[in-house]
């Protein structure tokens, strides 16, 4: 008899040592044995069978079931034949032990396994089956999971908006953005971010207005096409350098510092209401190209920051590529004497070979800003650019920031002359206003716009100042949602004060999960 156990432990050696069954509740085990076909199979054995009192002796003798608090099993109902056959399992394996151990049992215990192996070997087998099958479905679930290290990132935002102004050639909408976005990482440091984006903001108001002055954070894409737009991959190199490879929507602000807290979302719809409140203008430079990023911290008080993207990377063409074409490349220097001050010099130098847009697809400014300048029949040419920055921000106390930045560009319009653009502006924001988690903001500033222009025939233009003035309160209802209303007003909007000002009004919804 002992010989026949053994040969039955070494079968369901694989197998769990003890399996918990409880005869008191038979229905928690539907569902985990699957259909049976065999009539034989569906009979029941009922508290009255040898059988039932034979295992339910054992139970209380070697504790091979977990019953109730009080250590006892209160075994008194009918049970299926392959709830029976777990019941013995767990039995066989605990005898097994205890006489492994050193114990001994009894003779008529012997001769009781015997007769329950005899009669009830075919259950057994079945189980064991069953286990076995039941073991590979889960090893198959484990081996095909999506990945245990990547977590899905979603932001969905509602937006109703209109301008108001003398002349006013708008109307309300409600409009919305979708963000799903996948952060994998392989080492536990670095990450993998592949996000698809879809929404029907497109470029806010920039066509009613004439200008891209104004235009919404979170806009970009229209009539609800799916775009692929970010790929990039994050990584650490020893303790102090961070490379971002960037090979769909490069964009300086995603690995250099902006110094605006709060109000810098990366185009999300939980920061600043604007493209111009977000950051200095000039990290826009290049935005929607491919390329690298570099972050190194240089001992406790400075960072360095330098990067270089390439808008037409991806194209093969002899004026395109990654070094042919338009390009774009950053130098930053960071002081940090504290926690709460930090303030950065930053220098790009710039190329654009197609349309002079320089601040293109970075959506802000005003047309002579972003030096497009068919209005003064200048033809647009190749652009060669040097901006410099200046940017910090101040943590007065942690109800209180203070934010700023001061953007100049040197242009030089290749065969023609030579452009100079301003920017600046001064942020105050109001963490946890009213309500934790919830943020108040002012911005008043200049978007860039064109201060002098040295190029053939000295045209005459206005060169008056766009003044950008924002605000907003962002209420945070939970940690998944949140309403912002707010206003952007623009004054001498194209940088002409014979303009009509434009007042665009929004109510933001947020969602993120």
């Amino acid at each position: 008899m002992l010989h026949q156990l053994e040969q039955y432990h070494r079968e369901n050696a694989e197998r769990s040592e003890a399996r918990s069954l409880s005869f008191e509740h038979p229905e928690n085990m539907d569902g985990t044995l699957g259909q049976v076909n065999s009539v034989n199979q569906l009979t029941d054995i009922s508290p009255s069978d040898w059988a039932f009192q034979a295992v339910k002796n054992m139970v209380e003798r070697y504790q091979c079931l977990e019953g109730y608090p009080d250590q006892t099993f209160r075994g008194n109902r009918p049970v299926t034949r392959f709830e029976f056959a777990a019941a013995l399992n767990a039995c066989l394996n605990r005898i097994l032990e205890i006489t492994g151990q050193g114990g001994e049992l009894p003779v008529e215990d012997f001769a009781t396994l015997e007769r329950l192996l005899a009669e009830f070997r075919a259950d057994l087998n079945v189980l064991r089956g069953r286990v076995d099958d039941l073991e590979a479905r889960a090893a198959q679930l484990e081996a095909s999971q999506f990945s245990a290290t990547t977590k899905l990132v979603g932001e969905v935002v509602f937006n109703i908006a209109d301008t108001f102004g003398d002349e006013d050639p708008t109307e309300t909408v409600f409009q919305e953005r979708i963000r799903l976005q996948l952060v994998s990482s392989f080492t536990g440091k670095d990450q993998l971010i592949t996000r698809l984006t879809t929404g029907s903001i497109g470029n806010s108001f920039q066509d009613e207005l004439g200008t891209a002055e104004g235009r919404f954070a979170y806009d970009g894409i229209g009539d609800n096409e799916i775009e692929l737009d970010r790929l990039h991959y994050i990584f650490p190199v020893g303790k102090d350098l961070r490379v971002t490879i960037m090979a769909s929507l490069g964009g300086h602000h995603f690995y250099a510092d902006t110094f605006n807290p709060r109000l810098e979302a990366g185009g999300g719809a939980n920061g600043a209401l604007s493209r111009f409140g977000e950051r200095n203008p000039i990290y826009r430079f290049g935005l929607g190209g491919q390329g690298l990023g570099l972050r190194y911290q240089l001992g406790k008080h400075f960072e360095v920051t330098g990067g270089y993207l390439a808008r037409g990377g991806t194209i093969p063409d002899e004026e395109a590529g990654l070094f042919n074409g338009n390009y774009s490349a950053l130098g930053q220097l960071t002081w940090r004497p504290s926690n709460n001050f930090r303030v950065g010099l930053t220098y790009l130098n710039s190329y654009d070979v197609e349309t002079g847009r320089r601040f293109a697809f970075g959506g802000t400014g005003t047309n002579l800003g972003n030096l497009s300048l068919g209005s003064l029949g200048i033809p647009n040419t190749p652009v060669s650019s040097n901006a410099y920055g200046v940017e910090t921000t101040i943590q007065v106390n942690p109800d209180f920031n203070i934010s700023g930045w001061f953007g100049y560009t040197q242009a030089r319009l290749i065969g023609l002359g030579d452009a100079d653009v301003l920017t600046y502006a001064v942020a105050l924001t109001f963490p946890n206003l009213l309500k934790e988690g919830s943020l108040g903001a002012i911005i008043v500033g200049a978007e860039p716009y064109l201060e002098d222009l040295d190029v053939p025939g000295d045209p005459e233009f206005s060169d008056d100042v766009p003044l950008h003035v924002e605000g907003f309160y962002k209420f945070q209802i939970n940690d998944n949602i949140s309403i912002t209303p707010g206003f952007i007003w623009l004054l001498a909007p194209n940088q002409d004060n014979d303009n009509n000002d434009a007042v665009i009004g929004t109510l933001r919804t947020t969602f993120t999960f």
